[in-house]
Parts: structure tokens; C-alpha cells; sequence
């Protein structure tokens, strides 16, 4: 077992066994999924779950309602999730893609190889590399993982690697040193985005009540410290 091997593992089981299991991604759907990918792109989960109840009671939560309601009632139902206008768009253009290419079909879709589809997705418009990767793994149950700002700055801070680089080279430190395992990736992605949000904030982290902390190299040069 390698070094960054062991300490990626002891992140994770003391996190879970911190936090216990996140049930991610909270959806109905696998179309919701993509939806929710699509909508907390810049914002709070919670804004873009505000707008995914307001699209579920206005009964605009498929492929093929989406495709029929206008770019501004569908901007307006979304208005919570921030740059409406602009995910609105996105919404259709994933709506479209999903139209032509698998006659809506989120099933037909998952049994396409996944480079297949990563590639796809990322032609459609605003769809980057994150929420791509967010369809893969939570939508489609394919075993990728996600790096997003919080995932960088742990990383950093534990010191395992420096928080400027590609998303591939992120990446790259995960599925390099741990198998391939879809439930392992899920969970390992939402219990870092917990800690990122809850303990190991971009300002003022606290240390203090880290699970991690004399693991991290952050954490043991903090005043918080304490052998």
C-alpha cells in the first residue's frame, strides 16, 4: 500500500466514521440528478434544492417537459438556484441531448461506456468537467470521481498535493491509489464536501474540531493543536 494510498483510506474512514453515511445525491430521479448537477453549479445545495422542488410543482421535471416550457418560465422557476437565465439554457441543451440521442431514456443512457458519454456531456453547453463527472457517478453509476474546490483544498491542507493543477491530475490521485469502487466514490465525495463546508472552510477552518487534524499538516501548524 502506498503512502498517499494509506492516508487517502484513513481520510476516509474517519470521516464516515465521523460523520456516518451522507446518502448522496438526494434525488427521486436519475433525471433529477442531472438536474441538481446542472443547478448547484455556483451556488448552495440548498438554493438548488429550492429550485428543484419549485420545477417538480410546476410538473417540470423530465427531459420532454423541459423541452416544452419556455426559457423563461423555466428561468423563473429556477430563479432560487442563481444565473437562471443561464442554467435554463443548459437545462434544455441537456433536455436536447437526451431527446435525440436516447429518446429520453436515462436507462439506455447508462449503458453506454462512460468515456462515451463523458465526452458528450462535455459538448453539450454548460456543462463542464465537475458536473460531468457528477452525472457519471451519481446518475449513471459509473465509478468516477469528482473533484470540485473543496476536494483541492483538502488535499492541500492535508498535504498531499498542492491546490493548483488540472482536474485530471485531482483526479488522477484518487483513481491512481484507490480502486475503482462506485459506492466508495460516492460517499468519499460527499463526506469531503461535508467536511469542506462544515470544519475544513476556505476561511477560518476549525481545526479544533477536526477529525483529521493530526493527519494534516494544516491542521498541526494551527493554534488549535494540541498533542
Amino acid at each position: 500500500m502506498s503512502s498517499i494510498q494509506k492516508i487517502l483510506l484513513e481520510i476516509y474512514d474517519r470521516m464516515l466514521e465521523t460523520y456516518g453515511s451522507q446518502n448522496w445525491w438526494p434525488a427521486e430521479s436519475r433525471f433529477e440528478v442531472m438536474v441538481g448537477a446542472i443547478l448547484t453549479q455556483a451556488v448552495s445545495w440548498k438554493n438548488a434544492d429550492r429550485a428543484i422542488s419549485s420545477l417538480k410543482l410546476a410538473n417540470v421535471m423530465s427531459p420532454k417537459a423541459i423541452r416544452k416550457t419556455s426559457s423563461k418560465k423555466l428561468a423563473n422557476l429556477i430563479y432560487s438556484a442563481g444565473y437562471h437565465n443561464e442554467k435554463a439554457l443548459k437545462l434544455k441543451a441537456l433536455a436536447e441531448y437526451l431527446g435525440k440521442k436516447f429518446g429520453d431514456s436515462i436507462e439506455q443512457m447508462s449503458k453506454e461506456p462512460s468515456n462515451t458519454i463523458r465526452s458528450e456531456l462535455l459538448a453539450i453547453y454548460g456543462i463542464g468537467k465537475e458536473t460531468a463527472d457528477d452525472i457519471l457517478l451519481y446518475a449513471l453509476d459509473q465509478p468516477v470521481f469528482v473533484i470540485d474546490t473543496i476536494t483541492k483544498r483538502l488535499l492541500s491542507r492535508v498535504g498531499i498535493a498542492k491546490e493548483s493543477g488540472s482536474y485530471e491530475y485531482y483526479q488522477s490521485i484518487f483513481t491512481t491509489h484507490l480502486n475503482r469502487n462506485l459506492n466508495q466514490f460516492n460517499e468519499f465525495h460527499a463526506l469531503i464536501d461535508h467536511h469542506g463546508s462544515t470544519v475544513c472552510r476556505k476561511q477560518y477552518p476549525i481545526c479544533a474540531k477536526c477529525c483529521l487534524i493530526d493527519i494534516c499538516s494544516t491542521g498541526k501548524m494551527s493554534t488549535q493543536y494540541k498533542k
